[in-house]
């Protein structure tokens, strides 16, 4: 990973560290920093509503497109950007899916959160068995394939708790 994500890494997680709402990392840098092989390009970070806004206000300064409500074919949140030291980051809360005709609930972040240790940092993920069926449900076939892989791989489950 290149050393900017850890300085980038390092000042989210000081900002955010006693956050009052759940939130994670997910996409490539979640599987990253669970030990999957893949490139990173940008940070996820994902949250319930209230923390999207949140996030937003403690890293205002980085922000390049304010939190609002998004909605497009398969996906809604509340989602903005900011790009800190040249690294793109997205913040998307209260995530839901669009299957089999309707809204799902917004997934339970706390729920579904891991923790990881990356050079001194004890950051939020979202467990990859979750990212997995999410992926699938989005269609992503090759992204989903690829942490089946992984799990089945280094004998993780497929199913969530």
């Amino acid at each position: 990973m290149d050393a900017r994500f850890f300085e980038v890494l390092h000042l989210i997680h000081s900002r955010l560290r006693h956050l009052p709402h759940p939130w994670v990392l997910t996409g490539s840098l979640g599987m990253a920093l669970q030990g999957m092989p893949v490139a990173v390009h940008d940070i996820d970070l994902q949250t319930d509503r209230a923390g999207a806004y949140t996030i937003a206000d403690r890293l205002v300064a980085f922000i390049t497109q304010p939190v609002h409500e998004r909605i497009s074919e398969r996906l809604r949140s509340h989602f903005g950007r900011l790009e800190i030291r040249g690294i793109q980051v997205e913040i998307m809360g209260d995530i839901q899916k669009w299957v089999d005709g309707a809204w799902e609930p917004p997934v339970d972040i706390a729920r579904y959160r891991r923790w990881v240790d990356y050079k001194g940092l004890r950051l939020p993920v979202l467990d990859l068995a979750y990212e997995y069926q999410a992926y699938l449900k989005l269609g992503r076939q090759a992204k989903a394939a690829q942490i089946r892989a992984w799990l089945e791989a280094h004998g993780s489950p497929l199913s969530l708790p």
